[in-house]
């Protein structure tokens, strides 16, 4: 059962829940994508109804930003846990150096997935990305690139865009790469890479990543400015 949000539908899952559903899709047949929403995804949902079809077509949607934590508590439909897409994409990654799960990284600008496999390898032993391909790329090179993951035999990829392409993507040629999962992670690969750093760990265990985002780049004040409007939509809704 989903919580529905401003119109996204959140899987009410703890990590450990949503690891072990993603083990599930990569043995089963077919595509499956992962959404991790966030209120500034919410927010362009609401705004774009083709985003809003494809997060929610999602086969997990998983609570990314702790304003959705705080968003469904003040509707009285509360989600037991933040699940952050990176924490979640990193036990993916766990879990195929584990199996022997091919892997295929997609997005970032050119030379950052390399880089992020060259790390992802020497942190998880055993680990076979059997591909990469950078983010930048026109539309009508998409048929292209599904082709590419799907020649590379790839179980999992992880679609690293930023949102909303991202999910648009997965939803539009998920089935075509022929990978068994899909992760939508944003700018994970940035991470992986050593490019970004993710917040101290104060920052996290206190849920104030977004803060130290916009301490380190206070050029991202117009997008935070989305998480006090998506708290002011989930009051109106409240209200009604």
């Amino acid at each position: 059962m989903r919580v529905d949000i401003l119109g996204v539908g959140f899987d009410n899952v703890t990590m450990d829940e949503a690891v072990a559903r993603g083990c599930e899709l990569l043995e089963q047949g077919g595509a499956h994508y992962v959404a991790t929403p966030n209120p500034e995804i919410v927010e362009t949902c609401r705004a774009d109804a083709e985003a809003m079809a494809a997060v929610n077509g999602a086969d997990l949607v998983l609570p990314d930003g702790i304003g959705v934590i705080y968003g469904a508590k003040l509707l009285g439909t509360p989600l037991r846990s933040r699940v952050p897409g990176i924490e979640f994409g990193t036990a993916m990654l766990a879990h195929c150096a584990e199996t022997g799960k091919k892997v295929f990284l997609f997005g970032a600008k050119p030379g950052v997935a390399e880089q992020a496999a060259r790390n992802l390898k020497k942190q998880f032993a055993g680990l076979q990305v059997v591909g990469t391909r950078n983010g930048y790329f026109a539309d009508a090179e998409s048929d292209a690139i599904a082709a590419e993951i799907r020649a590379s035999g790839a179980e999992l990829a992880l679609v690293c865009l930023g949102a909303p392409k991202q999910e648009k993507w997965m939803a539009r040629y998920g089935e075509a790469a022929g990978a068994r999962l899909l992760l939508g992670l944003g700018g994970s690969l940035d991470v992986f890479a050593g490019v970004a750093q993710r917040a101290p760990e104060f920052y996290c265990k206190h849920n104030l990543e977004w803060f130290y985002r916009l301490i380190k780049n206070p050029s991202r004040a117009g997008r935070m400015m989305k998480l006090p409007l998506f708290l002011v939509h989930v009051a109106g809704e409240k209200r009604k």
